[in-house]
């Protein structure tokens, strides 16, 4: 049975995607201000709210992580999900006065158009893909987030190929899950490792495919990023969380060639979305990171193939 980020217990996903069908938003509600860290390795990323989620700061729950289109204008999103959470009563008083924070962060991807024209309210957008959280069936590809992304822009903007927003989870036992979303906008190529083939590649003149590999020698042409949330019912410590994430890492960059680019803005987040339990006896200390931490990876694996392998939508 192939499962999503729905498996993962204490947590909603909700998308708005733009009436243009070219950006949109996506959020990942949770049911509690959860521990939450984040690993950003690319080298032209854009986040929400990030800073805070070091080991060494004191307040590192988070009640949302939002992706969202826009570049920079995307971050506007989070105005939209902090004013949809705080509606519905979620999180806490501030300092012993009635004023309620709910702490969010978040990330955007490049998806400006060529030419100008009217941008979306991200706030709106924002709003509505918090509201519309939901536990149901997670839709994938050009949806949310990743309704206008696009992959393979080593040779330009006009030889990309459609990327998009998968999602994949694995089980851990015991009622456990872990779980990966991912928004795939990347400036390489997506290569599926169980075979060697390639599942997304830019189209060179004549409708060619073009590799990575045939270009190697030149700077690559265009913006990307690819936004990654990995999320587990397991009571995992932040330590434990960094731990995972980083080794998502390692599995996102056996899909996405090249990965971690100057002109990318990878980065993933970790999530632990369970009420304060003991977690399972380790036999070695590190061990049950390890162990999540690669499960999540081959999950982080198949959610970049499920990105730009959904159809997309008539229309889009």
């Amino acid at each position: 049975m192939v499962g999503d980020l729905l498996w993962v217990r204490g947590l909603r996903v909700g998308h708005a995607s733009d009436p243009t069908g070219r950006t949109g938003v996506t959020a990942v509600v949770f049911e509690r201000g959860a521990p939450t860290v984040v690993d950003v390795r690319g080298g032209a990323s854009g986040t929400y709210d990030t800073a805070s989620l070091a080991l060494e700061s004191t307040f590192g729950r988070r009640w949302s992580i939002f992706f969202s289109g826009g570049s920079l204008f995307g971050l506007d999103a989070a105005r939209g999900v902090r004013r949809a959470l705080l509606a519905t009563g979620a999180g806490s008083t501030v300092f012993g006065t009635e004023e309620r924070i709910a702490p969010i962060s978040g990330a955007v991807l490049f998806d400006l158009p060529g030419a100008p024209r009217p941008l979306p309210d991200y706030a709106e957008l924002g709003a509505r893909a918090a509201r519309g959280a939901q536990r149901r069936r997670l839709a994938q590809g050009r949806v949310g987030a990743g309704t206008g992304a696009t992959v393979a822009k080593y040779l330009g903007r006009a030889a990309a190929v459609p990327g998009g927003l998968g999602s994949s989870a694995r089980r851990l036992g015991g009622g456990r899950s872990v779980g990966v979303l991912t928004v795939v906008n990347a400036a390489g190529a997506v290569r599926d490792p169980s075979t060697g083939a390639w599942a997304a590649v830019a189209r060179g003149s004549g409708g060619r495919d073009v590799p990575p590999e045939a270009i190697s020698q030149r700077p690559l042409a265009g913006r990307g990023t690819t936004l990654t949330l990995v999320a587990t019912d397991l009571p995992l410590p932040r330590p434990a969380l960094a731990r995972v994430v980083s080794i998502v890492h390692a599995g996102l960059g056996r899909a996405i060639v090249p990965y971690l680019t100057s002109v990318d803005g990878d980065c993933v987040f970790g999530v632990a979305t369970a009420e304060r339990s003991t977690a399972p006896r380790e036999p070695w200390p590190g061990a049950l990171a390890d162990r999540v931490g690669r499960l999540a990876a081959d999950a982080a694996v198949e959610a970049v193939l499920a990105a730009v392998r959904t159809p997309v939508p008539r229309g889009g």
